[in-house]
């Protein structure tokens, strides 16, 4: 049982680390790239902080388990050996677990925005207007939950080498992160481009956060462009206009 908990609280500080690295980075580019995009909105950003930060420990203790489970009994499907399967995988792998985490993230999240799950729990995430770096795990524990046992149960389903599991999760981060900063890190060519219109990026989730309505996914437009979701790219000058007309007001 101890190595259990301690397993569970090393992931939980992990988890809050690379959350602060992460948001951290981001914040500062903003801060070079764009200075006072996010003047006014320091009491926002101290919230934003508390809420992930609690979201750590909701998403560390059952990937400390899995971790546990699998360095102890062996659990999961993780494997480390690179020749335990064709090379071929390895990237196979990573789609698989895009695509599924992505869907098991439509679904929920669009769940969310039903008028019970948004009032109770969903409603956290969305108080960040317009929303920082440091809001991509602003979430409610209910939220932060649903979020929280994606991964470690695909690691039960799913062979994956190590390193394209720590891949995912980069992948998992940065996209988080840089969905929710104000600014768009990709090339307009990009985001504008044959790849923008099947990727999910900072400029087409501007427009969930402003619509609070459509753009439910969190890596591919798939799903969205599917189930009739797909409400196209936002406005970060009008976000922000709107941002600042809310604190004359207040």
């Amino acid at each position: 049982m101890t190595a259990i908990i301690f397993s569970a609280l090393a992931m939980t500080l992990i988890v809050g680390v690379r959350y602060l690295l992460s948001s951290g980075g981001f914040a500062l580019a903003t801060r070079i790239k764009h200075p006072g995009l996010y003047r006014g909105l320091e009491p926002q950003m101290r919230r934003e902080i508390g809420w992930s930060l609690a979201s750590a420990a909701i998403y560390g203790i059952p990937a400390g388990v899995v971790a546990w489970g699998w360095q102890a009994h062996g659990w999961t499907r993780i494997y480390t050996d690179v020749d335990a399967v064709p090379l071929w995988y390895l990237p196979v792998s990573l789609l698989a677990y895009l695509l599924a985490h992505d869907t098991w993230f439509y679904w929920t999240h669009r769940w969310m925005h039903r008028p019970r799950p948004f009032r109770i729990a969903h409603a956290v995430h969305h108080a960040s207007r317009p929303p920082t770096a440091w809001a991509a795990m602003s979430f409610h524990p209910v939220e932060a939950l649903t979020g929280a046992v994606v991964i470690p149960v695909l690691v039960f389903l799913i062979p994956v080498h190590v390193a394209v599991l720590g891949l995912v999760l980069t992948i998992m981060t940065v996209m988080g992160v840089g969905n929710h900063m104000g600014w768009e890190m990709f090339p307009r060519a990009l985001v504008h481009g044959p790849v923008g219109r099947w990727l999910i990026t900072a400029t087409h989730h501007e427009q969930h956060h402003a619509a609070y309505r459509g753009n439910y996914g969190l890596y591919f437009r798939f799903w969205d462009k599917i189930c009739g979701t797909d409400i196209g790219l936002g406005d970060f000058a009008a976000a922000h206009r709107r941002s600042e007309r809310a604190a004359a007001d207040g």
